[in-house]
């Protein structure tokens, strides 16, 4: 229909690392992101090394998120409108759908040869843009599921793939006390209310859960807030990471705005982060990214960020 030359590339054997890291992460007591972890191995890994054997310039793809690339005139970086420096990861236009999050991986050499051509429109027009051009993909309904656990069981999927992990144990409260049974710790995430499978008479959530002991810990809401956090595994895409406190916007998470707080990097190469208000529900396992550049009440640029070890 768009009349280009059209290449299958089968990343069924590379896929299987998505699938298993999953796995690990939910029975290492963390809640995984395979949605980041695909993006920097295989859409913006393997897919860009496939793109320069066929001496394709550029990878094209449809995230809510958007690219400044140094020769585009009238850049913070580039005025005179001539070409230096590395391509900068912005928000997306549309908050409602901002992807930048799940991009903050990507390899920074690599966002000069990226292209994300709807990051500067909104969904419902790049859904008029389709319609006008008739492609039969203009009213397809959004997914929110990880494409490989399309029912959302993910404790179902990761008993069928390790099944001695995944074992019944206790039900805990911050005391320390036995309130409940739970099938198996990899049923649960920090922050989870519904499903816990014990009640209170008032609300109660997931606050922690061990996978040394294979207990779940449950308290209040308030329970769930944080003061900061630290991160490992680091991704950069500015110069020099500081070592001292730095101003930025702080997303945890993939549908929630940044928070404005603070960031350094360790001698270690540790990502540290305070709040200036504590955050409810810091999971380890999930992304966190650092956002600068606030214009407007927005942090717009993604300067890096890391996978949660802990909360603070």
């Amino acid at each position: 229909m768009l009349n280009v030359p059209f290449y299958v590339v089968n990343f069924k054997k590379d896929f299987g690392r998505i699938m298993d890291y999953f796995v690990d992460e939910y029975n290492a007591g963390r809640t995984p992101n395979p949605c980041v972890r695909c993006n920097d191995w295989l859409k913006f890994g393997k897919l860009h090394d496939y793109a320069r054997s066929i001496d394709a310039d550029y990878i094209a793809s449809g995230h809510y998120a958007r690219i400044e690339h140094p020769g585009t005139p009238g850049t913070p970086d580039n005025t005179d409108g001539k070409p230096r420096g590395h391509a900068r990861l912005l928000r997306g236009l549309d908050q409602d759908k901002d992807q930048s999050y799940v991009l903050f991986g990507s390899p920074r050499d690599r966002l000069d040869r990226m292209l994300l051509p709807i990051g500067g429109m909104h969904k419902s027009q790049v859904r008029q843009l389709a319609r006008d051009l008739n492609l039969p993909v203009s009213d397809k309904p959004d997914s929110q599921e990880i494409c490989f656990v399309p029912d959302n069981d993910y404790a179902n999927l990761v008993k069928r793939r390790s099944p001695e992990e995944v074992t019944p144990g206790d039900i805990v409260d911050l005391q320390g006390a036995v309130v409940g049974q739970h099938p198996g710790h990899q049923h649960f995430t920090i922050g989870q209310r519904r499903g816990v499978g014990v009640a209170f008479g008032y609300p109660i959530y997931v606050t922690d859960r061990d996978p040394k002991t294979n207990t779940v810990t449950i308290g209040g809401k308030d329970d769930l807030l944080a003061d900061g956090l630290t991160a490992s595994q680091t991704n950069w895409l500015i110069d020099d990471p500081p070592a001292d406190w730095r101003a930025c916007g702080v997303k945890v998470r993939y549908n929630s705005p940044p928070s404005p707080g603070r960031f350094r990097v360790t001698e270690q190469g540790v990502l540290e982060v305070r709040f200036d208000q504590p955050v409810s529900a810091v999971t380890p396992g999930q992304a966190v990214v650092c956002y600068g550049g606030e214009s407007g009440g927005r942090w717009d640029r993604v300067l890096g960020g890391g996978w949660i070890d802990r909360a603070l």
